[in-house]
Order: structure tokens, then sequence, then C-alpha cells
């Protein structure tokens, strides 16, 4: 089993999640609140406007590059059903731009359902 860690727009998380569970994946934790930046310092329109003489851009540009609110999905399933999961949140999210997001896949070694005490997969669904 395997765990996807999922960075991606916060107006795009009610259309990944509705793709997902069309996609036949029902259990995932979403976090709100997360921030975050990849190597792209910053939005397209802001660096056209400051090339252009915009004292407004200019002045957000500032010295530091900045964190961007994100969403951040959890959804650990078994491997089978790994690239159905990623491939569901790329072909939503995939717009060719900067800020598209990022995704991790990381392995678990054990998962037990709390309730009963279940081991392995059966806990996933």
């Amino acid at each position: 089993m395997k765990t996807v860690f999922a960075f991606i727009r916060i107006n795009m998380m009610n259309e990944t999640k509705r793709a997902l569970t069309e996609a036949g994946i029902t259990c995932m934790t979403a976090k709100g609140n997360v921030y975050g930046r990849g190597k792209g310092l910053w939005e397209k329109k802001v660096i056209e406007a400051a090339t252009d003489n915009v004292p407004e851009a200019i002045e957000h540009l500032g010295k530091e590059p900045r964190l961007r609110p994100q969403r951040m999905l959890t959804i650990t399933v078994t491997d089978e059903k790994v690239k159905t999961v990623v491939d569901t949140i790329i072909s939503v999210n995939q717009t060719g731009e900067p800020g598209d997001g990022k995704i991790f896949i990381i392995p678990e070694t054990e998962v037990i359902r709390v309730r009963t005490g279940e081991k392995g997969d059966v806990t996933l669904d």
C-alpha cells in the first residue's frame, strides 16, 4: 500500500474530490491552510506587470518569494489504485502553468483500523 500526498490549488479542491470519488477513491483527508512554493517565484501576471513597470507589481514582488496557500490531500490506497489516484489528480489539476501542484508517493508498511484492530489492505475501504 502507498500514501499519496498531493498539493493542489485551493480552487481545485472540489473538482479534484469529485473526480476522485467518481474514480472510486472515496477515502481521503484534506488539509487546508497549507502554504508552499515550488521553484517558480511569482505568478506570471505579476512578472509581466513588473516588466511593464507597473508600480504595484514591482512593490508586490518585494525581495523574498512568497508562499502560496494550497490544499494538501492525503490518500492511502492499495498499490493497484495508486495509478488511478495519480492520473485523476493530474487530469483535474494540470494547466501547464506554474503552481499546478506536486504529488508525492510514500510506501506504507502497516495500517490498523482503531475500531476493530483489523490490519492491512482491508482497512483501506
